[in-house]
């Protein structure tokens, strides 16, 4: 149903529905399982549209934990809850607003934290900045988002992700689907960029097939977030999946052993020439962290 009415409207609602195929692979990178969640594990999404992403999420963890999604859309924020009922997850909270100037999920002044994150953000969102005043440094900003650096104006993409870092535990993971620009484009987002792969929160990119998306042809790519341990962190997984995929009307889709390929190869870290391999924390900044 889902899916039918965001190829149906197109542009104007395909924005709040991710492909339940990249929600499979999502909720499988997180690590998230019934081995590892009870009831009080939590799951969030900034930008949760109809809430399909954090329902895949919540499948995977086996167990009722709980859930928590803002949406700035009113109707699709109606939309996600009565979503989060019909598949037997009525105690979801799900909250209307802009997430970025107005969170509505805060543990006093803070950013409430969570174990697992999840989100599909709008993508190189040109108003992302609305309804906020920030210095260079990024004060301004009630919640210390920004102090790696000021995402541009243009170019919405790390203001969410930094805010998904923000949003996690000490040692809570992330998975955020984001355009390929946001490996290489340089200036503030590249030191922005370059100080997340210092500090060792990169886990794994994992390119997708261009044109998998409602809305925009424009290739992305899945960025997995993992505080724990990052110190220690060496390298980033990387997979190039962009080959793997069918073609179903004008858009292409992930297959079955497509997803299981890149969640195998992912959770093994298995090195397979020209499609993943570990790569070096020291090579990615020989190359200006590109």
């Amino acid at each position: 149903l889902m899916r039918h009415f965001a190829s149906e409207s197109g542009k104007s609602k395909g924005q709040f529905y991710t492909p339940s195929e990249v929600s499979r692979v999502i909720a499988q990178v997180i690590g998230i399982s019934p081995k590892n969640c009870k009831a009080s594990t939590t799951a969030y999404d900034p930008t949760c549209g109809s809430g399909s992403l954090l329902l895949k999420v919540a499948a995977q963890a086996g167990t009722h934990i709980t859930l928590e999604g803002q949406e700035k859309d009113v109707t699709t924020a109606g939309l996600a809850r009565m979503n989060m009922i019909l598949h037997d997850f009525p105690t979801a909270n799900i909250l209307s607003g802009n997430t970025l100037a107005a969170p509505k999920f805060k543990d006093g002044q803070q950013l409430r934290t969570y174990d697992y994150v999840v989100a599909n953000p709008p993508f190189s969102d040109k108003t992302w900045s609305t309804g906020m005043t920030l210095g260079d440094s990024g004060e301004g900003d009630a919640y210390q988002r920004f102090t790696w650096g000021v995402p541009p104006k243009k170019q919405g993409d790390y203001a969410y992700l930094l805010h998904i870092i923000r949003s996690l535990k000490s040692s809570g993971k992330a998975a955020c689907i984001l355009p390929h620009g946001v490996l290489f484009r340089g200036n503030a987002e590249g030191d922005i960029r370059g100080a997340l792969v210092r500090r060792g929160y990169l886990k794994a990119i994992i390119g997708l097939p261009a044109n998998l998306f409602y809305g925009t042809g424009i290739p992305a790519c899945i960025v997995v977030i993992d505080k724990e341990n990052a110190q220690a962190r060496k390298g980033i997984f990387m997979i190039d999946a962009s080959g793997g995929f069918m073609k179903d009307g004008p858009k292409n889709r992930l297959r079955a052993q497509d997803i299981h390929r890149i969640v195998d190869v992912f959770t093994r870290e298995l090195d397979v020439p020209r499609y993943a391999r570990m790569v070096g924390i020291d090579e990615i900044e020989k190359n200006d962290f590109n």
